[in-house]
């Protein structure tokens, strides 16, 4: 029998089947055999070995119950949540489910505009860094900016979530784009606290030490009253659901909202902003 060599370097699925195939052979097993412990046939398992299938969560779990991985950190269904998810933080799809559902949605974002309140073009620019620099795949990129259009439209339900959102100044100040694109998201900015159901402030520069985060954060508050909260740092998300740390945030938050500038103050940085863009 003709074997393939096998590129793990050409996509996240070619190396997901690069190990299935190097895991199946450390235990001399052929592809019927893996199969039949599998319930999956043998060109199916080819398939997936050779990249020509792409795994599932049900052939992933399948794969974890033959070889033992299950719960482990080597299991299959985190390589093939990885593969799912892209280049999203651990912790984001769980904290996307939430929000979509959400009854309120507070939010602190540093540096760029958050997604909720971005336009696409604002957020290709953003994912096609990411890919200038080796971070993400063009994939991984397409898949960031649809993520962003399928939040927004998540708000616009029969009964949208009271949004609030902070952004520090860095937010409206950093270019991303060209002067279109940057208008542009500032424009949006503009039209989003014309909604009944946004709050929008910045939080100024002035405000120094007296700023009570560091890093992005969003608190939900979920139709049975309880609370979600989402942080991030540069490499990984995290989600809480406990109230003991949630409250304290929420508190935060509070304190955060009275140090920033109102809305129509916040309006007006925007509106000299846009004026004095060259």
């Amino acid at each position: 029998m003709n074997r393939n060599e096998l590129n793990p370097d050409a996509s996240p699925q070619a190396a997901y089947g690069a190990r299935l195939r190097s895991v199946r052979e450390s235990r001399g097993w052929t592809q019927d055999e893996l199969g039949r412990r599998m319930e999956y046939s043998s060109v199916h398992i080819s398939f997936v070995e050779n990249g020509r299938k792409p795994p599932t969560l049900r052939f992933s779990q399948s794969a974890d119950q033959a070889f033992g991985l299950a719960g482990t950190a080597d299991a299959f269904e985190r390589e093939y949540r990885e593969i799912k998810h892209g280049g999203l933080l651990e912790g984001f799809p769980e904290y996307k489910a939430a929000e979509a559902r959400a009854a309120e949605i507070r939010l602190y974002e540093v540096g760029v505009i958050p997604g909720l309140l971005q336009t696409p073009e604002y957020a290709a620019v953003l994912a096609a860094s990411e890919v200038q620099r080796g971070a993400i795949t063009p994939e991984q990129a397409d898949e960031r900016v649809s993520i962003v259009v399928e939040r927004q439209a998540a708000l616009d339900r029969a009964r949208p979530p009271l949004v609030s959102a902070v952004l520090d100044e860095s937010c409206i100040r950093r270019p991303v784009g060209d002067h279109a694109v940057m208008d542009s998201q500032l424009q949006r900015l503009v039209e989003f606290s014309k909604l009944p159901n946004i709050m929008l402030q910045i939080a100024p520069f002035t405000m120094g030490e007296r700023r009570p985060f560091n890093l992005p954060l969003y608190v939900l508050t979920l139709p049975d009253r309880s609370l979600m909260t989402y942080t991030e740092s540069a490499q990984r998300g995290h989600l809480d659901r406990e109230s003991t740390s949630a409250v304290p945030m929420l508190s935060a938050y509070h304190q955060l909202q009275a140090e920033a500038l109102s809305q129509a103050a916040s309006v007006a940085m925007i509106n000299t902003l846009r004026k004095g863009t060259p």
